[in-house]
């Protein structure tokens, strides 16, 4: 039997035994437990032989998903015991926070920042990243405020009394925050975004140095950020354990109401990278004379890589030989697109603002406007260069939480639906970068307008 028909009858039986499920629970139907729960199981079964034939981690986090609601559901005394899981996974992901926000940070930096090299096409992508990215920002920071996707969730053992709002600042509170005191100290209290302005003036430092002096560190560094890559891919192995686990607590103690929000929340952010995508960068395409029909057609493919693998790298090679067909050169192309993917993470910039919101709304927190707004200027800093790393965004958002002394809980109710958002934000960075080059191109007067795309394979 072919994945796509196994698939197929999973979804079916799942579903039809869903709906059975709640209209016996509503009494409109009167079908035995045990019937239900063993067609449940049935199509559980099904995907989990799914999985297995597919040899996906993203599907076997999503089939992980299935079991642990199913385990939550029927099982909700022994759910609740299975959080430990989802907390050891948790331990591990807060390890590669420091070193890896270091690492991509200072390589990204030092690797990129030789000023006589980079000369004004440097400074006018980053001011392009930095205006793009920031307006994501306030997308997602709107849409989670209309939405108010996380209002109405009940953390377990958590009050409103016992959860504090962060007490209120003052300017310099705020100013003084953001500055490292011992970088050891900030480490070790997980304060990202001073651990960010560290990095970001060792970056700086080291890209001052010669050749000479600058090339064996930053080899170290490159070899820092690889490392943690790798231990990164270490850790996710146990994402579908995680996951499942915390879908079965999460279920387990606040029932299957829950994901009436979370559906809330995958609706509000699909609906803002739309908006993004039309009412920024499609205003800024036209600005720019970037032939709309070409460059749609153009990305396509890469785009549906970076939908279907949910990693903006995997797109980048396709990325790149397709902007170079509708005629950015590559001198342009080399330079501007993988500086893209440190500084220009549209899609998850976006969703990481909407994300943060999210996580203070289901934890009972009402954020003022200026503590908001801080978390935006975090998170701006904080997305950059890691394009490259599994679930990037899992390891931000745990680290802008712990800044902010915001719960985890909620975090890991998201990743529960973090495959499906992940697909949306993934394409919308490669569409954001692939413009990126083209308006560099043609800002510098180095962009060929051509009647048609070149062939591929010409290139």
């Amino acid at each position: 039997m072919k994945n796509s028909t196994l698939a197929l009858v999973a979804f079916v039986v799942l579903t039809i035994s869903a709906v059975l499920t709640v209209m016996h629970n509503h009494a409109l139907v009167a079908i035995p437990d045990l019937v239900l729960a063993t067609a449940r199981w049935i199509g559980i079964l099904v995907l989990v032989l799914f999985a297995y034939r597919k040899k996906s981690l993203t599907t076997w986090i999503l089939v992980s998903m299935v079991i642990g609601a199913e385990i939550g559901y029927s099982f909700p005394d022994f759910a609740q015991n299975l959080n430990v899981f989802s907390k050891i996974f948790l331990k591990m992901v807060k390890t590669i926070i420091a070193p890896l926000v270091f690492a991509t940070l200072v390589v990204g930096i030092a690797g990129h920042s030789n000023l006589k090299q980079v000369g004004k096409m440097g400074g006018k992508a980053l001011i392009y990243f930095e205006v793009v990215t920031t307006i994501a920002l306030f997308i997602g920071l709107a849409a989670i405020n209309i939405s108010k996707a996380g209002e109405g969730i009940v953390l377990k053992g958590a009050t409103s009394d016992e959860i504090k709002a962060p007490e209120p600042q003052t300017w310099q509170d705020i100013i003084l925050h953001i500055f490292p005191e011992n970088i050891a100290k900030s480490i070790a209290e997980g304060q990202v975004l001073q651990i960010v302005v560290f990095s970001v003036l060792f970056g700086i430092g080291l890209a001052m140095l010669n050749e000479r002096k600058r090339r064996p560190l930053l080899e170290v560094t490159e070899s820092l950020a690889e490392t943690m890559f790798k231990f990164t891919n270490i850790i996710m192995y146990f994402a579908p354990i995680a996951v499942g686990a915390a879908i079965a607590y999460t279920v387990g103690h606040m029932g299957f109401g829950i994901l009436i929000n979370l559906f809330k929340l995958l609706a509000t952010l699909y609906v803002a990278l739309i908006a993004f995508l039309v009412l920024v960068l499609l205003p800024v395409a036209l600005f720019f004379r970037i032939p709309i029909k070409m460059f749609a057609k153009a990305i396509a493919e890469p785009v549906s890589i970076a939908f279907a693998t949910t990693s903006s790298e995997a797109a980048l090679p396709r990325a790149m030989e397709a902007m170079e067909s509708i005629g950015v050169p590559r001198k342009v192309v080399a330079f501007v697109m993988p500086m893209g993917y440190s500084f220009n993470l549209d899609g998850t910039t976006l969703y990481l603002s909407l994300a943060s919101i999210f996580v203070a709304q289901a934890a009972g927190i009402d954020l003022t406007w200026e503590q908001q707004l801080l978390m935006v200027f975090t998170l701006m800093l904080t997305s950059k260069g890691v394009a490259g790393v599994p679930r990037a965004s899992l390891v931000i958002l745990l680290g802008t939480a712990a800044s902010f002394n915001l719960p985890v809980e909620p975090i890991f109710i998201i990743l529960g639906i973090d495959e499906l958002m992940d697909m949306a934000r993934t394409s919308v960075n490669v569409i954001g970068n692939c413009l990126a080059t083209a308006v560099i191109a043609r800002w510098e007067g180095e962009f060929v307008d051509l009647d048609e795309p070149r062939p591929l394979e010409s290139i």
